[in-house]
């Protein structure tokens, strides 16, 4: 088996409307370091658990259902495997779909270590919509639209990396924007 094809997740949610804008697949990551007291998957935590599922299988499925206006990543924590997730964003993005990432680390984190860690890059190139920070149950609010607490942030990835001047690497090409 080709593990390269592969990505361990805790489970896919066909079709929602709470995970992001309009109707969309939910992808959960099988493995996380942040273990937010109160978070609403710990199953998602281990890094053994879950299923190892073909990538092509995922998109192939994405493809085939026409009601989907995006995809979102969540957790367990999508950033630890950050390359499959950007290899399954790139192909999403392909299908005209935009691409949301639930996060427990900050987007500052994220941008300084973009560049030390696997497929991280690549990654904040295909998402469009990061919500960031670990889940605080002393800021939880129900009434909050896409996110569990008041301390996560809803973050547009491009007009965030304009507006910090951010330099962007184009992951086709291999040039500095």
């Amino acid at each position: 088996m080709n593990l390269d094809k592969y990505i361990r997740l805790a489970a896919i949610l066909p079709e929602s409307l709470v995970n992001g804008p309009g109707m969309r697949r939910v992808l959960f990551a099988q493995g996380c370091p942040h273990h937010c007291d109160g978070c609403f998957s710990p199953h998602t935590h281990s890094y053994e658990a879950g299923a190892l599922i073909d990538m092509e299988d995922i998109i192939k499925d994405i493809s085939c259902n026409p009601m989907l206006k995006g995809v979102t990543f969540s957790g367990g924590e999508p950033w630890e495997q950050a390359d499959k997730f950007a290899y399954i964003a790139k192909r999403v993005k392909e299908l005209g779909l935009n691409v949301w990432s639930y996060t427990g680390y900050t987007f500052e984190y994220i941008l300084e270590n973009r560049f030390n860690r696997k497929g991280w890059d690549e990654l904040l190139q295909y998402v469009d919509v990061l919500v960031d920070g670990k889940f605080d149950i002393n800021k939880m609010d129900s009434n909050l639209k896409f996110r569990g607490s008041s301390n996560q942030r809803i973050i547009d990835i491009k007009e965030s990396l304009e507006v910090l001047g951010a330099v962007a690497i184009d992951v086709d090409n291999r040039e500095t924007a």
